[in-house]
């Protein structure tokens, strides 16, 4: 989807006759910068973080409309399609591109031009994938937030098995088509040798392919599902947790987005952190400054979060250590 500020929208957010009389002195209104905004998923399912990548950006003072304008691009689920979107937002000159949907959306974006900053926000180690030189000294044109996602596998089933002797076997499930399936599913195995427990991997990369996932989950008498970050997923939650609910399967997710919607527990960092950081950063860039004087930001603090509705609705009591070591409860 393409949104394109019209003139007569542009002179209403200006507001004021001032700004009308201004315009027909010159003939036209002045060119707003224009910040390209590259996603894999629907826009429908972006909103919470535009607007925050908005209040971000409206730290510098800038504002939507009134003195900075945003396109979208949206792969609507199809990351083939990304390489497209991101060579139409360079020819479109826009100042900044901002790549939302992980690391498939960087690397479009990063392939498309070696010049325009590239801001991103992912779960993926942008040095261990070559994105940045370093954190502190990203080195090139794109920068951003990164999320640990990838990381925190360990830590999610820690708490997954921590719901007591009813999970014996967990489900992890990992996207093929994503960058870094092969990166999670180690460090899925790594715990699961150190700590004893089982897994089983399964792979999906279609709305079908979820669905097929649980149905051989269930058949194989699996007792959870850990759902890592793939932003495909996050697109997908609710199906998902719809499906977990539906299987009467216990699941640990990487965003709170999933436990709002239903979801049984998450672990890890709100995205609409990391949206708000590179609304800061944009403000940066169009004032001057430039990705590789900005480092990759990385979070400080992780939100364990239970849904005490959901656990009642699978039957589950969730043990009072468990309990403890939240830090939301949504009754």
């Amino acid at each position: 989807m393409r949104i394109c500020l019209r003139r007569r929208e542009f002179i209403a957010g200006l507001g004021g006759a001032a700004a009308v009389q201004s315009l027909g002195a010159y003939g036209q209104a002045p060119k707003l910068p224009v910040i390209g905004f590259l996603s894999i998923g629907p826009p429908r399912l972006l909103a919470t973080y535009v607007a925050a990548f908005r209040d971000g950006m409206s730290t510098l003072g800038y504002a939507e409309g009134r003195n900075m304008a945003i396109t979208y691009r949206s792969a609507e689920g199809n990351s083939d399609q990304l390489g497209t979107l991101a060579d139409d937002l360079v020819r479109s000159q826009v100042q900044l591109i901002v790549a939302s949907g992980g690391l498939v959306s960087a690397r479009a974006a990063m392939k498309a031009t070696a010049s325009i900053p590239i801001l991103f926000v992912s779960g993926f180690d942008p040095v261990e994938l070559g994105m940045v030189a370093s954190l502190n000294k990203p080195g090139g044109n794109a920068t951003g937030v990164s999320l640990f996602s990838t990381e925190l596998v360990p830590k999610r089933l820690e708490l997954l098995y921590a719901l007591g002797p009813r999970i014996q076997k967990v489900a992890v499930l990992l996207n093929p088509a994503s960058v870094t399936p092969d990166i999670e599913a180690r460090e899925a195995v790594a715990v699961a040798r150190l700590k004893g427990y089982q897994l089983a991997l399964f792979e999906a990369s279609t709305a079908s392919g979820i669905d097929a996932a649980f149905i051989l989950a269930a058949e194989q008498q699996v007792g959870a599902f850990l759902i890592t970050g793939s932003p495909f997923f996050s697109f997908r939650r609710a199906q998902i947790v719809a499906l977990a609910a539906r299987h009467a399967m216990p699941a640990m997710y990487p965003w709170r987005e999933y436990v709002d919607d239903g979801g049984l527990m998450s672990y890890g960092t709100e995205l609409t952190w990391g949206y708000k950081i590179i609304g800061q950063y944009a403000g940066r860039i169009l004032k001057g400054q430039r990705p590789t004087e900005l480092p990759v930001q990385q979070p400080v603090k992780f939100d364990f979060i239970i849904n005490l509705k959901t656990a009642k609705a699978l039957g589950l009591t969730v043990p009072p250590t468990l309990y403890a070591l939240a830090d939301e409860v949504i009754e």
